[in-house]
C-alpha cells in the first residue's frame, strides 16, 4: 500500500521529466534555426528565460543551443534516474526483508553443502570400489591360490607358492597405501597438528617454491580448517598445473572472528570461478565450499598475472 502511494507521484514526476527534458532538448537545438521561444514549460522555460536576462543576438542563440546539447545527452541519465528511484522504493517495500534474504542464503548454502557431501560419497564409494575393493580381491585370489597349493604336499612347488605370497604381500602394501590416500581425503592427518602446520607442509609438497605465513590467535573449528586446508590444497594445485609460476605465496591471518588466507603467484593469469569445464573448474567448487559457511571467496587473475585469491571464513561454524 505504501508503494502504492508512493507510485503514483513518482508516475507523474516520470512522465513530466521524460516528456519536458526531451521536448525542451528538442526545442533549444532547433532554436537558432526557428527562433521563437523554445518551450512554455518545463525546464527548458527556466533555462530560456535565464538565457533572455543574462545575453541577446548571436551569444544567446548560442547558448540555447549549447544547453539544448546537454539537455539532449543528459536526458537518458534524468530519465534513469527517475527510474533508479523508482526501483529503491520496489526494493525497499516490495522487496524480500532480511530475515528471508537470509533464510534464502542458508537454503542456498544448505542445497550447495547436500550436494557437496553427496559429491564426496560418490567419489569414495567409486574409489573404494575401483581401486581398494580390486586390491582386496585379487590378494584374496592369490593367497587362495597360495592356500591350494599348500594343501597338496606331493605337488608342492615352493617357487610357485612364494611367488603368490610375495604378490599378495604386494597387493597388501598397496592397498593400504590407497586406504591411507583415501582417509587422509576426509580428514587430512597434517590438521592435527594445527593449520599452521598444515598449511606448511602443503607449501613443502607443491613443486613452486611456496612461502608460508601465519598469525593466529584462536583455533579455528575442524570443519573450517579442513576447508582452509581443502582451499589451499586445490590452489597450490591449480599452481602447480596451470599458472606457469615461479612462485607463490600462502597467507593466513586472523581479524577478530574472521580467517583470512590469501594465496598469490606470480603466473600467466587468466583463472576465473565461471569457467565450467576448464582448468579453472576446480574453484566453483572451492566457492561452493567456502558458502556453504557463510564464507567469501575472491579471485583476481588478470591476463598475465598475478592471480590473488582471497578466501573469508568465519573461525566457527
Amino acid at each position: 500500500m505504501a508503494y502504492v502511494v508512493i507510485k503514483a507521484p513518482l508516475v507523474l514526476l516520470a512522465i513530466f521529466t521524460a516528456i519536458s527534458v526531451w521536448f525542451d532538448a528538442l526545442m533549444f537545438l532547433l532554436y537558432p534555426f526557428f527562433g521563437g521561444q523554445p518551450a512554455e514549460y518545463g525546464l527548458g522555460r527556466f533555462f530560456f528565460n535565464w538565457g533572455q536576462r543574462n545575453s541577446s543576438g548571436f551569444d544567446h542563440g548560442v547558448g540555447i543551443l549549447i544547453a539544448g546539447a546537454i539537455l539532449f545527452f543528459a536526458a537518458p541519465w534524468v530519465v534513469r534516474a527517475v527510474i533508479a528511484l523508482d526501483v529503491f522504493f520496489m526494493r525497499m517495500l516490495l522487496g524480500p526483508d532480511a530475515i528471508a534474504a537470509r533464510v534464502r542464503s542458508l537454503e542456498q548454502a544448505r542445497t550447495q553443502t547436500v550436494d557437496a557431501s553427496a559429491a564426496t560419497l560418490r567419489r569414495i564409494e567409486r574409489d573404494l570400489h575401483d581401486g581398494t575393493q580390486a586390491q582386496l580381491v585379487a590378494l584374496a585370489m592369490r593367497l587362495g591360490m597360495a592356500k591350494e597349493k599348500l594343501a597338496d604336499p606331493d605337488h608342492l612347488d615352493l617357487d610357485q607358492v612364494r611367488a603368490l605370497v610375495n604378490d599378495a604381500h604386494n597387493s597388501a602394501k598397496e592397498a593400504i597405501v590407497e586406504l591411507r590416500d583415501l582417509a587422509r581425503g576426509i580428514h587430512p592427518p597434517a590438521l592435527d597438528i594445527g593449520l599452521g602446520g598444515a598449511l606448511s607442509t602443503l607449501a613443502a609438497r607443491s613443486t613452486v617454491p611456496t612461502e608460508v605465513s601465519v598469525s593466529l590467535h584462536d583455533r579455528p573449528t575442524p570443519a573450517i580448517e579442513a576447508i582452509a586446508y581443502f582451499c589451499v590444497a586445490e590452489l597450490l594445485a591449480n599452481v602447480a598445473q596451470h599458472a606457469n609460476a615461479s612462485h607463490a605465496t600462502v597467507t593466513c591471518n586472523q581479524d577478530g572472528r574472521w580467517l583470512r588466507l590469501v594465496v598469490r603467484d606470480d603466473g600467466v593469469g587468466g583463472a576465473q570461478p565461471s569457467n565450467i569445464g576448464s582448468s579453472s573448474s576446480g574453484l566453483v567448487g572451492l566457492t561452493d565450499r567456502v558458502q556453504a559457511v557463510d564464507g567469501r571467496f575472491d579471485i583476481v587473475s588478470p591476463p598475465r598475472g598475478p592471480t590473488v585469491v582471497t578466501v573469508d571464513l568465519p573461525l566457527h561454524a
